[in-house]
């Protein structure tokens, strides 16, 4: 303020008690060391005015960087179409628990042990076997696209914590995907959470339908033929919006009336108890090869030899 004051032209002004000089004659007397002042007080008022717009909100005021253009992602090539036949037989295996049987379990020969999937999985993998799903079989089979040289499905039936502690991991190791028949009323904490299934789904599994209660379908009147397998598709396919294109038999057992609930609830195919390869002439009573306790590495190679040649 002080240069400001000293430096105000004020032409008529004295100052009192000084020697009569004005500021006019100031000015005149020394022009340059008054115009060096005011040049200075600009300067100083300039750098101001710029530091003040170029800090705080004054960044605003800064180039921002061109944004990057968006990285372009190819699209997945399209699906190879086989030219010729494509009504190869496919192995479909069948899976129950994963653990040891505990002392007086009904179904012991149900069970496998971890370490015999495991060692499964990699008989089939140092052999050229890769799985896919009932899904990609039957998208072989009706349009004919093609399917890995050695195809495979692993199936595992009821719907159990061993499927997602055990089975899954084992499969991911190969990069495979897995096949869950989920029985309904088994989507609870226990045996398998809602989460855990979709974190199945995540990991490329195929959901399909075992109905709602494990009911022996050959049993049941028509109102129960449609709730255990028409209502059974509904409600999964709204708790984790999958296809459900398949139903397995529980206990493998059927009839005709099964059978035509079945395809009139839309399903595209069945799976069964009944041994051997799966084939497209008999898409409602698919067979299928089970693995029991005893078989270990050794019994499963020979059971694959045995069907497979």
């Amino acid at each position: 303020m002080r240069v400001l004051r000293s430096t105000t032209l004020d032409y008529g002004t004295e100052t009192p008690g000084g020697s009569g000089q004005s500021d006019r004659e100031a000015f005149v007397k020394h022009p340059f060391a008054t115009l060096a002042v005011l040049l200075a007080v600009c300067g100083a008022i300039a750098a101001a005015v710029t530091l003040a717009g170029s800090s705080g909100h004054g960044s605003r005021g800064a180039a921002s960087p061109a944004p990057k253009p968006a990285k372009r992602v190819a699209p997945p090539p399209p699906p190879t179409v086989v030219h010729g036949p494509h009504d190869s037989a496919v192995p479909i295996l069948m899976y129950h628990v994963l653990g040891v049987p505990p002392a007086g379990a009904p179904y012991p020969d149900l069970y496998v042990k971890p370490s015999d999937l495991a060692g499964q999985m990699q008989w089939l993998a140092q052999r050229g076997y890769h799985a896919v799903t009932l899904g990609q079989v039957f998208r072989y089979w009706h349009s004919g696209i093609a399917l890995p040289a050695k195809p495979i499905v692993v199936s595992f039936d009821d719907g159990y914590l061993s499927d997602y502690t055990v089975a899954m991991p084992t499969l991911r190791r190969h990069g495979w995907p897995g096949v869950l028949s989920l029985i309904v009323d088994n989507v609870r904490p226990g045996d398998l959470t809602a989460l855990q299934v979709r974190r199945l789904i995540a990991a490329g599994w195929e959901i399909d339908s075992h109905t709602i209660t494990h009911a022996d379908v050959t049993t049941l009147d028509q109102a129960g033929l449609q709730r255990e397998i028409g209502q059974a598709r509904t409600d999964l396919q709204r708790m984790f919006h999958q296809p459900v294109d398949f139903f397995c038999y529980p206990a493998g057992q059927y009839d005709a009336a099964a059978i035509a609930e079945v395809q009139a609830a839309g399903y595209l195919g069945a799976t069964t108890v009944n041994p051997g390869l799966a084939r497209p002439s008999d898409p409602f009573t698919l067979n299928r090869i089970r693995i029991d306790y005893g078989d270990g590495v050794g019994g499963f190679a020979a059971k694959m030899r045995r069907y497979t040649g």
